[in-house]
């Protein structure tokens, strides 16, 4: 399994960008998916969570800029973001807790639940 993420790049103040992010490999199910950044200096943050029923969570600096999405017959989560800021500046990362299938048979599946991280890709706001 794997988390292969896109979209981000050189933007303006003020413009928009949107990443996607998607999962593929021997998955049974995924859970709640969400979007991180860390900017540099700094701790890696939650931007936006979003759960397999669509119940989403953002943090206050994001909220009515940035949207998160997903199609779940596609595994792929996204990230809408507009009205971009110089502090906006990140590499930006997917995060997903998947429910994998390790092995099976005849009679039975065996499965695990982990937590996949996808490599970043870098969101850059001049002023």
């Amino acid at each position: 399994v794997q988390l292969q993420a896109s979209g981000g790049g050189l933007v303006q103040a003020g413009g928009s960008l949107t990443l996607s992010c998607g999962a593929s490999g021997r998955i049974l199910s995924i859970g709640v998916m969400g979007w991180y950044r860390q900017a540099p200096g700094k701790e890696r943050e939650l931007v936006a969570s979003i759960t397999s029923d669509d119940r989403t969570n953002y943090t206050d600096p994001v909220k009515g800029r940035f949207t998160i999405s997903r199609d779940n017959a596609k595994n792929t989560v996204y990230l809408q973001m507009n009205s971009l800021k110089p502090e906006d500046t990140a590499v930006y990362y997917c995060n997903a807790d998947i429910t994998r299938i390790d092995s099976h048979d005849d009679v039975s599946l065996h499965y695990s639940t982990v937590d996949y991280w996808g490599k970043g890709t870098e969101v850059t706001v001049s002023s």
